[in-house]
């Protein structure tokens, strides 16, 4: 089957769903055409000869994180930000420009590749493009109707996209079903939205099997755009100062890897999947931003976490996890240290925590059933 697969860039996570499921569709003799923007269009050119760039839609944010007041502004109009990468200032295009150039880039090419079906991971772009040419298509997401943190001024864009998400062929959400669900406060009530039945909760596309675990360091993946880099490294390096903890940060920036010291702290600007692995694997506790895929690393090493959230998904995850009793919330350097202490001095209860949820989510393998998932959609 010819396959046109769209993943979102906002977060590196779409393009590490994408990897997975790709690779595993790729295996079973499909087509596919992958289309994607920024940081996610390198990594899949890494691993797919088929990739092509999009116009990438972005959240407005500073070195302080996503800044939902200004991003909802940048919805009609340009702003200007401080590029701390490029260290200059840049001028952000509006978040509704960056979507219809996006819809076009994708348009131009679906007579080209004439799929047979379309996958989109967060792309609601590729969604309306679906139904428009009324190609099935299946979409991959971890966020239906928010139900924690966000705005209420956001209210409005979601009912515009549910749109496009109720009209789906099928809905593959990679979590476990309720109530053991890490993404449920960002799923919100499927009933009110209407689309229970073509919604499956098919576990996630990444091996949770226990695995041997030791306890060396605290590990720190700080991945995302450079603002959540920004404002986590500014939390992190005083915390870990104050406690006097042995710990490793990855910064999550593809391309050559680089390592710096700062007392007992080992910085990395990008660890391969392995070191990462390893990392993880080593690490006594896990402090993370909250993105959804590295819920999903600390339930398979039954890792107990600190989540830190800079924007209002990743909080709805935290929330979630520390309410099955697997982590602890912080949002600044003083609440993080004090959950570092919490749970150094809780660590058994934690562990066992987690390790019920890895009995859980071991269960399934959302790979195989996303998988059926795809290949049954042209038999609908």
């Amino acid at each position: 089957m010819r396959l046109l697969y769209a993943c979102s860039e906002l977060g590196l996570g779409h393009a590490s769903r994408t990897i997975a499921l790709g690779k595993r569709l790729q295996q079973r003799g499909h087509e596919l055409h992958f289309f994607t923007g920024g940081k996610a269009y390198e990594l899949l050119k890494k691993e797919f000869p088929n990739v092509y760039p999009v116009t990438p839609v972005a959240w407005y944010e500073n070195s302080s994180g996503v800044v939902t007041t200004a991003s909802l502004i940048n919805i009609l109009f340009p702003l200007p930000f401080f590029d701390s990468e490029q260290n200059r200032f840049k001028t952000k295009t509006s978040s509704a420009q960056e979507t219809i150039h996006r819809y076009y880039d994708l348009r131009r090419n679906i007579h080209l590749i004439a799929p047979e079906a379309m996958i989109a991971d967060g792309d609601i772009n590729a969604l309306r493009l679906a139904q428009r040419w009324k190609i099935p298509h299946a979409y991959v997401t971890n966020v239906v109707r928010p139900s924690f943190g966000f705005s209420s001024l956001l209210s409005p864009g979601e009912r515009i996209t549910e749109r496009y998400v109720k009209a789906c062929t099928k809905i593959i959400i990679p979590d476990n079903p309720p109530p053991n669900t890490v993404c449920q406060y960002n799923i919100g009530d499927l009933q009110s939205v209407g689309v229970t039945d073509k919604t499956e909760y098919v576990g996630s596309f990444f091996d949770t099997t226990p695995t041997i675990v030791s306890e060396q360091h605290i590990f720190a993946p700080v991945s995302g755009p450079f603002g959540t880099r920004a404002k986590l490294l500014r939390m992190l390096l005083p915390a870990f100062d104050d406690l006097g903890v042995k710990a490793v940060i990855s910064l999550g920036v593809p391309g050559e890897a680089k390592t710096v010291r700062r007392g007992n702290c080992e910085i990395h600007s990008w660890l391969s999947a392995q070191q990462r692995q390893e990392a993880m694997r080593n690490a006594s506790i896990v402090i993370f931003s909250g993105g959804h895929i590295t819920c999903f690393e600390t339930i398979k090493y039954a890792k107990p976490s600190v989540c830190v959230p800079t924007q209002p998904e990743q909080l709805a995850n935290a929330a979630k996890l520390q309410d099955l009793g697997c982590s602890i919330l912080a949002k600044n350097k003083s609440q993080l240290a004090d959950a570092v202490r919490a749970i150094e001095a809780n660590q058994e209860k934690f562990k066992a925590n987690v390790q019920r949820l890895n009995k859980v989510s071991n269960k399934l393998n959302g790979l195989n059933r996303a998988v059926e998932i795809v290949e049954e959609l042209t038999l609908r």
